[in-house]
């Protein structure tokens, strides 16, 4: 058990994002690969992603033990949705990062030696990382990726639906039962290691993952005492989502131009990955009266979820809007 304190400063503090990163969703990947009951959840996906690395993954396999903890890729390679920028991050982090992540791995002897030259810097090392991480994310991720996105775009409405109509405690009362439980001021984490970590005036960001399906995690970058943590929230159970998620389908664009009409159907078609009123007016030729009254009546029918970012909106298409597409 892990028990996180509060205060009523970290309480103000706490927010919520959208994604851990690509990179650590990526490494939940190849960590899901070897768990043969991952769910029903993630049968498809199964089936279209098993085989397919190969030896591509050896150097990011060889990171990742079958006991005791594991590499912190966001720490590493940060929240960027990015596998470029995620890339970049992981060649320019410091020698002192690369050390704290991985000399508390249980790595396997064969490995140890490569792993010693990848903490002492080495550029080889770091590209063969480099190298695995990106075959791994072609296969295992990025044919999704939109439709991940969307999904935790989702998530991410709710938990801010729920902060604003309860507060910050409503949210943490409801959150990822049973392996979480708020027990004023104190949030319960089901884990394999005990703990008691302090916030210390610093909040909390809690994030949804996709590819994490087992356990809640802490993430905390070991350079950065004063920096939030982050707490990386598993968001599928079940099989509600397999089919919009990893199936590929017949597409239904003919019908659903005819069902929705041309200029709306486009608005939702417009939304995978998330977009602006101003960039759908742009992208289709209407105005951004016309783009904010049909996105409006696309959110009403609970097809795409519109969020604020700074001045503007941005709006993501659903799950049930992912679905009526027949996107894949």
């Amino acid at each position: 058990m892990k028990r996180i304190h509060f205060t009523a400063e970290d309480l103000a503090r706490t927010r919520v994002a959208t994604t851990i990163g690509v990179a650590a969703e990526t490494i939940d990947t190849v960590k899901l690969l070897r768990d043969r009951d991952a769910g029903l959840a993630f049968r498809h996906w199964h089936l279209s992603v098993r085989g397919r690395l190969g030896q591509q993954a050896g150097a990011l396999a060889a990171l990742m033990p079958v006991r005791g903890p594991l590499i912190d890729a966001t720490s590493l390679m940060g929240d960027t949705a990015s596998i470029d920028e995620a890339v970049e991050n992981l060649m320019a982090a410091p020698r002192a990062l690369m050390r704290l992540e991985l000399e508390n791995l249980d790595l396997h002897p064969t490995h140890r030696s490569w792993a010693r030259n990848l903490m002492d810097g080495d550029r080889e090392a770091r590209l063969q990382v480099a190298t695995a991480l990106r075959a791994c994310h072609s296969v295992t991720v990025a044919p999704y990726w939109g439709r991940v996105r969307s999904h935790l775009s989702e998530v991410r409405a709710g938990y801010v639906g729920t902060m604003a109509d309860g507060g910050v405690e409503r949210l943490l009362t409801t959150l990822c039962a049973p392996l979480i439980r708020w027990r004023p001021p104190v949030l319960e984490v089901v884990h394999t290691h005990d703990a008691d970590i302090h916030l210390n005036g610093r909040g909390l960001v809690i994030a949804p993952t996709m590819f994490s399906t087992r356990q809640v995690e802490l993430l905390y970058p070991p350079l950065d005492p004063d920096r939030a943590p982050v707490l990386a929230v598993p968001s599928l159970s079940g099989a509600s989502l397999d089919t919009a998620l990893w199936k590929g389908v017949e597409s239904t664009a003919p019908s659903l131009d005819e069902l929705l009409g041309r200029t709306r159907a486009a608005v939702l078609r417009a939304t995978i990955g998330g977009c602006g009123t101003t960039e759908l007016a742009r992208r289709l030729h209407i105005s951004p009266a016309t783009a904010s009254h049909h996105a409006t009546a696309l959110r009403n029918a609970r097809l795409i979820t519109t969020r604020r970012e700074g001045k503007a909106v941005l709006h993501t298409v659903t799950s049930l809007g992912i679905a009526l597409l027949g996107y894949s």
